[in-house]
């Protein structure tokens, strides 16, 4: 394995770090979730543009930059860092990858252009606040019971009676960007209970029936949304055939490298963001910087945000690690965060100071991807850590008892008569 980047990689990190430096600051940031969008839709067209960011992973015959997700992991690491608001996150790494794996040939060459170019933005909408279950992040559910496995729940999906498509009906929420989207990639139950199976559906966004509003949440550089389905025309992705569940589950491993990726980028700035802090803040006559207990503090949060990145390029690698990335990255990230309220001093505890948007972007994106402890589980259940050997292996037989040997009978004494 050669960890070293190449010369293209370096170069869109390094136009990446400069365009965000100037276009991406904190009043930025705070202004851009304030809007309709919750992005700011000319950065969003510029990097799209100049970059081709959200076709880094959209193959080049459908008119993508034809990268790997190390590249998109790359490119997410500095748009943590700026704690960029942008569809990028639902569309690039949770959509493109389902469209490609499920959609027919008319269908890839339909949506992946204008998702590649930008000029189209797509969201995946689960039912319930069930995202990191259906990516399989935090566990498996080989039935899709969090999709409504029932009659009632959830988002449903009936054939049309005319014979023209499909019908949706029922309601999700936490939706990453479904307020804006121009396109919803929706997974339904359908089949009853007979034939229960979860779906993927394509729904516009001027779709009949279609309700979307906004949700407060607390990190608003994730925008969320609640969709409301009254009897919605839709287009089943794929053919009913497909592996739905397989591919959700693929779409999360890559998803979860990509977000790990950006959460140590947003650990890495929140701690240079304390280190230029401590040096200039001053107390007792000296910066508070030189004292050996704030040191060692940094030190420690150094050490933390190095090994999270160092398991984030890993599993951009190899997203199999996935799982165990993203824990190690969200936890470095919550840690540094935490600390670096702390070491801000009283200023650091006021909700309107900058550090607090990389605190509630821990908090949310575990929230939404998490828990870490739950990470980790799964990734040790796959990984069959603490199964028991003994009865894994098979038991020996055991040999047939032998049959018992006969007792001669007892020797008769002979009497002289």
């Amino acid at each position: 394995m050669d960890a070293a980047f190449t010369a293209e990689q370096d170069e869109i990190r390094r136009t990446l770090r400069e365009i965000l430096g100037k276009r991406c600051g904190p009043d930025e940031v705070k202004a851009a979730v304030l809007t309709a969008a919750g992005h700011d839709r000319e950065l969003w067209q510029q990097l799209a543009r100049e970059l081709g960011l959200p076709g880094i992973a959209v193959a080049e015959e459908y008119g993508g930059v034809g990268c790997g997700p190390a590249d998109l992991a790359l490119a997410c690491e500095e748009t943590g860092r700026a704690l960029l608001p942008s569809p990028l996150l639902a569309t690039a790494a949770l959509c493109v990858p389902l469209v490609t794996a499920l959609g027919t040939g008319a269908q890839r060459s339909a949506l992946l252009p204008p998702l590649a170019t930008g000029g189209l933005t797509a969201a995946l909408a689960v039912s319930g606040p069930a995202l990191a279950t259906a990516l399989a992040l935090t566990g498996e559910d080989a039935s899709g019971q969090w999709s409504g496995g029932g009659r009632a729940g959830g988002v449903q999906a009936r054939a049309d009676a005319a014979g023209g498509g499909w019908r949706l009906y029922g309601e999700a929420v936490q939706v990453l960007d479904g307020h804006s989207a121009g396109l919803l990639l929706v997974a339904a139950h359908t089949g009853g209970f007979a034939r229960s199976r979860t779906l993927l559906f394509l729904v516009r966004e001027d779709a009949p029936g279609l309700v979307r509003t906004r949700q407060a949440v607390l990190d608003e550089t994730r925008p969320q949304a609640r969709i409301e389905l009254r009897d919605v025309p839709a287009e089943l992705l794929g053919d009913e055939g497909a592996d739905v569940l397989g591919a959700l589950a693929a779409t999360g491993r890559t998803a979860s490298a990509v977000l790990a990726a950006e959460a140590v980028g947003a650990a890495g700035r929140a701690l240079a963001r304390t280190v230029e802090y401590v040096r200039q803040r001053e107390q007792f006559g000296r910066a508070i910087g030189s004292f050996q207990a704030v040191k060692h503090r940094l030190a420690d949060l150094y050490v933390q945000v190095q090994a999270a990145r160092s398991a984030a390029y890993y599993a951009a690698w190899d997203p199999d690690q996935g799982g165990l990335a993203l824990a190690q990255a969200l936890e470095a990230l919550r840690v540094t965060a935490g600390e670096a309220i702390q070491l801000h001093g009283g200023i650091g505890f006021t909700w309107e100071h900058d550090v607090h948007l990389y605190f509630k972007r821990a908090a949310a994106d575990e929230l939404l991807f998490g828990p870490v402890h739950r990470l980790r589980a799964h990734a040790a259940d796959r990984a069959g850590l603490f199964a028991d050997p003994a009865a894994a292996a098979p038991r020996p037989e055991r040999p047939a008892p032998a049959a018992p040997t006969p007792t001669p009978p007892p020797a008769q004494e002979k009497v002289a008569v």
